[in-house]
C-alpha cells in the first residue's frame, strides 16, 4: 500500500544505512560467536542498529524495480539491498569473516574511522562492464585499477544468480554489480549496485573528482530514468477510439450533450434560459471525444465525475446538492420521455465501465 503512494516511479537511488537484518538473507545468523558479534557491535555502533521497517520498504522497492524493469542504482547499502532482493547474501563483518582469514598481502581496509572520507583502497575492474567504459580514460593498459572509497563493514558474500560483476577489491570482495539484461540507458534499462560512492571520491574541499568517470553512474541513471519515465507516458497512452456508424454516432452525441446538461446542471445549478450556452456544456464531450491520454485536468475532472458516473442518485447525497438545485434537476427530468431517461441511465453505465477500464489500467 505504501509503495501504491509513490507511484509513478521512474527511478529508485538507494544510498547508505544501517545494516541489513540478518534474517533476511541467511537461515543461520553465522558462524561468529557471541562475544565476536558484541565486539563487533561495539566496533560499529552507529550501523549495527537494525531498523526492520526500513529493510521492508527498501526490499519492495528493489523487488518491484527488479519485477517492472524500472532503473535502480544501489550505492553502499543499497547495492547489498539489490543483491539480498534477488536471494544473495552478505558478510556479517568483513573483518571477522574474510579479511583476518587472509594473507597479510591480501587483506584490504574496508572502513577506517579515523580517515573516513579520505581512505581508498584499489580495486580491480572487470573488462567490458560499464565500469570500464566509464574510467578508461584512467587505466593504464592492462592495469584495470583505481582507487575507491569504502565506509562499510559487510558486503556480497553470495552474488545473486542474475548479476555479473564490475569489480573486486584486493580481498575478492565484490565492489560492483549489475544485471546485463537490464542494462541498456538509451531504452530505461539500468540495474547496478555499487559498494563504493563515486559522488564522494574527491578531496577535501575540490570539486574536481578523483577520476573523470566518478560521476558516470549517476549520469547513465539520470539518462535510463529519463528513458523510462518517456516510454511509460508512450505505453499509457490512450488509443484512438473506432469509428462508429451513423445509427451509434448519433446515439454517442446524444448521451454527450445528456451528460453535459447534467454535469452543467450540478455544478452550476443551471436554469433553461443558460441552457443556450453551448461552451458550458463542453465538459462531457471533451472528455468522451478526446483521443490522447488523460490530462491532468481530465483526470480531476474524472474524479469529480466519479460519483455521478456510479450512481446518479447517490451524486446528489454525496455533493450535498441544496434542495433548490435538486429541484431543477428533477423538474428537468421530469420533462425527459422515457427514451431520454433511458439513454441517461444507459449513459451512466457507459461511464460506470469506462472508469473501470482506466482504474484497471491505472493500477496495472
Amino acid at each position: 500500500m505504501l509503495l501504491e503512494s509513490f507511484k509513478p516511479i521512474h527511478g529508485v537511488l538507494l544510498c547508505e544505512g544501517e545494516d541489513i537484518d540478518p534474517s533476511l538473507y541467511e537461515s543461520e545468523i553465522s558462524s561468529l560467536s557471541p562475544e565476536e558479534l558484541q565486539e563487533i557491535r561495539e566496533t560499529h555502533a552507529s550501523d549495527t542498529s537494525i531498523d526492520k521497517e526500513k529493510d521492508s520498504i527498501e526490499l519492495a522497492l528493489a523487488k518491484l524495480c527488479l519485477e517492472q524493469n524500472i532503473p535502480y542504482l544501489g550505492i553502499c547499502r543499497g547495492s547489498q539491498i539489490l543483491n539480498v532482493a534477488c536471494g544473495g547474501t552478505l558478510y556479517l563483518d568483513l573483518e571477522k569473516e574474510l579479511t583476518n582469514k587472509l594473507p597479510e598481502e591480501r587483506r584490504t581496509k574496508h572502513i577506517d574511522y579515523d580517515n573516513y572520507d579520505e581512505h581508498r583502497h584499489v580495486v580491480r575492474i572487470v573488462e567490458n562492464s560499464p565500469l570500464h567504459s566509464w574510467f578508461k580514460d584512467s587505466l593504464d593498459g592492462e592495469n584495470m585499477e583505481i582507487l575507491v572509497n569504502s565506509y562499510h563493514h559487510q558486503g556480497v558474500k553470495r552474488l545473486a544468480q542474475r548479476f555479473v560483476p564490475m569489480a573486486f577489491a584486493s580481498d575478492g570482495l565484490m565492489e560492483g554489480f549489475y544485471d546485463p539484461d537490464a542494462y541498456n540507458p538509451e531504452e530505461g534499462k539500468f540495474i547496478m549496485g555499487l559498494q563504493f560512492h563515486p559522488e564522494r571520491m574527491r578531496s577535501n574541499d575540490l570539486d574536481e573528482f578523483d577520476y573523470p568517470g566518478c560521476p558516470a553512474a549517476y549520469q547513465e541513471f539520470a539518462k535510463a530514468v529519463i528513458a523510462y519515465q518517456k516510454k511509460l507516458n508512450s505505453s499509457m497512452s490512450v488509443p484512438k477510439t473506432l469509428v462508429l456508424d451513423g445509427e451509434m454516432e448519433s446515439k454517442r452525441k446524444i448521451l454527450v450533450r445528456c451528460f453535459s446538461l447534467a454535469r452543467y446542471m450540478y455544478t452550476k445549478g443551471a436554469t433553461g434560459k443558460s441552457l443556450s450556452k453551448v461552451s458550458e456544456l463542453e465538459v462531457g464531450a471533451e472528455f468522451l471525444e478526446s483521443n490522447t491520454a488523460l490530462s491532468t485536468e481530465q483526470e480531476t475532472r474524472l474524479k469529480e465525475m466519479g460519483a455521478t458516473v456510479r450512481n446518479g442518485g447517490s451524486y446528489m447525497k454525496k455533493l450535498k446538492v441544496d434542495e433548490e438545485k435538486q429541484m431543477i434537476v428533477r423538474n428537468m427530468m421530469n420533462k425527459m420521455n422515457i427514451e431520454q431517461l433511458s439513454d441517461l441511465m444507459a449513459f451512466y453505465h457507459l461511464m460506470g465501465n469506462i472508469c473501470g477500464e482506466v482504474l484497471e489500467q491505472k493500477v496495472s
